[in-house]
């Protein structure tokens, strides 16, 4: 399949459900978005495959993808799930790279009626970025030079409120400013007051899954994929989520969902969202059949 570019939400109920979610796309393109719902169609027999649209046509869905409150496609997100009658009985979602992935988290962490069963998260940002699509700051100067001077605007209200970006710009320099201004992801992430029902809710899930592109040119830190991200207080030296406060103080209850066997790590060779319709059915259909 081609690189998908990156925003919009599909939801399917077969026997199971799915909703999925990539930025700068449309629920409708039929060369991203649109090939995946009729890959599952043709994979799955009577499987159903919901696809959101954020906004009234595909121009404004695609647009919403980069500037519309992140909070505010949650919600409108869950009241399109919460509405649709063949969901009630659960569904499995799957949401594609920047933005929408851990969007999708936030959906299972916010809202749990109806219960999302499997979250597959491809190439998803889940601890944020602090680079430019190629263009990693800590092998370049003029990268670096860049990501300083996003640093000073990011975490400015109207930024935060109008650009999708910038609500997942994890500024691992500013810990204290990333964790104050941080509409979004810090909130989902759980890097404030901890939100029992947050927590509650993702451990609802019966499997979820990270896919990680291990050649990956777009996301940076590219560990993001896998709920890794750059150690505090420096912007070279990376830790697992395994090594993070995070885990070790199970502020999201992923410590027991890996222990439980429901965290499930995948990863593939190839740059962000390049892999085949082989691996995609071998890999990843086993979990929207279950």
């Amino acid at each position: 399949l081609s690189p998908l570019t990156d925003f919009n939400y599909i939801c399917m109920n077969l026997p199971c459900d799915v909703f999925m979610c990539v930025v700068g796309d449309s629920c409708c393109n039929p060369l991203s978005m649109g090939s995946i719902k009729k890959m599952i169609e043709e994979q799955i027999s009577g499987v159903y495959v919901l696809s959101l649209m954020i906004g009234k046509n595909v121009v404004q869905d695609t647009e919403n993808g980069f500037f519309m409150d992140v909070n505010e496609q949650v919600d409108t997100v869950c009241s399109q799930l919460a509405q649709d009658k063949r969901l009630q009985g659960g569904y499995n979602a799957m949401g594609f790279s920047q933005g929408r992935s851990f969007c999708t988290r936030a959906v299972a962490q916010r809202c749990p009626s109806p219960p999302m069963k499997t979250l597959i998260s491809v190439g998803g940002q889940h601890q944020g970025v602090y680079g430019l699509p190629r263009c990693p700051g800590e092998s370049s100067k003029v990268c670096d030079m860049i990501r300083e001077a996003l640093n000073a605007g990011a975490y400015s209200d109207f930024v935060q409120k109008h650009l999708v970006q910038a609500q997942y710009w994890h500024d691992p320099l500013n810990d204290d400013l990333y964790k104050t201004h941080s509409r979004f992801l810090a909130d989902i992430n759980q890097e404030r007051a901890v939100n029992e029902t947050y927590r509650k809710n993702l451990q609802q899930l019966q499997k979820f899954v990270m896919v990680k592109f291990l050649q990956d040119s777009v996301v940076d830190p590219v560990e993001s994929e896998w709920f890794g991200f750059l150690k505090t207080g420096q912007a070279k030296e990376m830790e697992t989520l395994q090594e993070s406060v995070l885990y070790k103080e199970d502020r999201l209850g992923l410590a027991a969902m890996d222990k439980a066997g429901k965290l499930v790590f995948l990863g593939t060779d190839g740059d962000h969202l390049q892999f085949s319709r082989e691996w995609f059915i071998h890999n990843l259909m086993p979990f929207l059949r279950s």
